[in-house]
């Protein structure tokens, strides 16, 4: 039975609001009632805002609210089951193709191309891993979190950029894939495998987090054991030492595409931790999300790579009927289940975090079930892009990873430079509205502007660099990085700002 609830949010002005909870949840006293919906202020001091309504462990049940934070009386899961929810929304076609592309386009040999698959796996891995850990303790999504570095209004920059590329941008993506696959497998018309895939992913986005936690947890063996045999065949089909024609620069391109894949799901990270106890293991944390996206990632991306040395790059880059091509025929037909299912493994975290860091953005909702308003939202936005993108994905793909990268990577830098200058703030400075840090959006702005102006390289904008030195490839995320650091930190250094715990100072 489905859940609708119509309380008002609790507004609570803690100076460690987690201890404040525990006391209040053993005196007995009343929160104090927020006047309007999402008010996070009370006269001078700042509050934090509560998720309304129970929901618990319900699976059938639509989670209520949106970016708010999570009670303690709320919160359930462990550690392990990070692992299938980094791993099953990797075991897709669009992981693959990663791989795909930088052989049958970059012209990578097969080592080559592994070097700089498993590079930028690695690195998204690693970051995912230490972005998840303050989930527990804050009990907010990561967009919210993201609120420490660029204060409540400008952190519309990144949660309003994230909203649109997780939302609507990989939602097209991997609605994509698993359309092509789902017409591979039964030949039905195109539209109407996109439209069936779509309807599956945005009906288990809709519910929310335990449904999708559920959902990715059973996925995970089928998706598992599918990919694992069909990726032991094409390897074992594999010319790693083909004759290549490598494009100028393509190790770059690579890592920075492969890079782009895995760090996508940077932002998203708190979003399926807030939910934990805040005293959860923080090893367990960090490894099993880390982990789970590295080895999906790599694994995948490298089996793509195998799949450009076995077949032609037309073939290879056509989509998933050149690599069900190299397996037997009922081992192709589930392997083309599989990237259906793993299509709407991703999408189910793409429309849910899309729609967090929507509502994060701080534009007033006044809707108990605005998370899931707005996933509905975004799945019908998303249904016309892909729609759209059903031909000549290739390059259009290749420039999605790398224009991700072009600004999570700033994102990245302002969010860790944070963590360094602020080691323990206080919960109240994620909803203090009159809270600023316009040294986060101009550091981000700066860093992506210089870097996507020199270094840019795909096929709708070519920076100064690469124009005349093709060879250097795509250098913009890392250089993005360190200009957007320097500028945050020679901001604060310069303004002696940037290490206030609490809004007292």
């Amino acid at each position: 039975m489905l859940r609708s609830e119509s309380r008002s949010f609790s507004l609570v002005a803690p100076a460690r609001f987690p201890h404040h909870l525990e006391d209040q949840e053993a005196t007995g006293k009343d929160t104090q009632m927020a006047t309007r919906d999402q008010d996070v202020m009370q006269g001078s001091q700042a509050g934090v805002l509560v998720r309304e309504g129970n929901y618990g462990t319900q699976v059938i049940a639509v989670e209520p609210g949106g970016a708010e934070f999570i009670p303690l009386s709320e919160r359930h899961g462990r550690p392990l089951q990070l692992f299938w929810t980094w791993t099953s929304p990797n075991m897709e076609f669009a992981t693959i193709f990663v791989g795909v592309l930088a052989v049958a386009l970059f012209g990578l040999g097969f080592w080559e191309a592994t070097l700089a698959l498993v590079l930028g796996s690695a690195i998204g891995g690693v970051t995912q891993g230490i972005l998840s850990l303050r989930g527990p303790k804050y009990g907010v999504p990561q967009m919210v979190l993201s609120r420490l570095g660029f204060g409540y209004w400008g952190n519309a920059l990144p949660a309003g950029l994230n909203s649109v590329t997780a939302g609507i941008g990989w939602f097209a993506v991997n609605s994509v894939s698993g359309a092509l696959a789902l017409n591979v497998l039964t030949h039905l018309p195109q539209v109407l495998c996109l439209l069936i895939i779509v309807a599956v992913q945005v009906s288990v986005a809709f519910f929310g987090y335990n449904l999708v936690h559920l959902f990715e947890r059973y996925a995970f063996p089928i998706l598992t054991v599918i990919f694992l045999i069909a990726a032991g065949v094409i390897l074992s089909k594999a010319h790693p030492g083909a004759s290549h024609h490598t494009f100028p620069g393509a190790f770059l391109l690579a890592f920075g595409a492969s890079f782009g894949y895995a760090v996508g799901w940077n932002p998203y990270a708190s979003d399926y931790t807030r939910y934990f106890k805040p005293d959860s293991n923080r090893t367990a944390i960090a490894w099993w999300s880390g982990s789970g996206l590295f080895l999906s990632c790599a694994l995948l991306e490298i089996v793509g790579a195998a799949v450009g040395t076995a077949v032609s790059p037309g073939k290879a880059l056509a989509g998933p009927g050149g690599m069900t091509g190299l397996l037997a025929t009922p081992l192709a037909d589930l392997t083309l289940l599989a990237i259906a299912l793993g299509a709407v493994s991703a999408n189910v975290l793409n429309i849910y975090s899309g729609a967090l860091s929507f509502t994060a953005i701080g534009i007033k909702l006044p809707l108990s079930l605005r998370r899931a308003i707005v996933a509905l939202g975004f799945g019908a936005i998303g249904f016309f892009l892909a729609w759209s993108g059903l031909h000549n994905a290739g390059a259009k793909y290749t420039n999605f990873l790398l224009i991700i990268a072009y600004w999570i990577a700033p994102w990245l830098a302002v969010y860790f430079c944070d963590m360094l200058l602020r080691r323990n703030p206080d919960e109240a400075l994620l909803f203090a509205t009159r809270r600023t840090n316009w040294a986060g959006p101009v550091a981000m702005l700066v860093g992506m502007g210089l870097s996507i102006w020199l270094f840019s390289n795909q096929t709708e904008y070519l920076g100064v660099v690469p124009t005349h030195f093709p060879s250097v490839g795509d250098l913009t995320f890392e250089v993005g990085f360190v200009i957007t650091a320097l500028v945050y930190l020679g901001w604060h250094a310069i303004a002696r700002t940037g290490r206030e715990n609490t809004l007292a100072g």
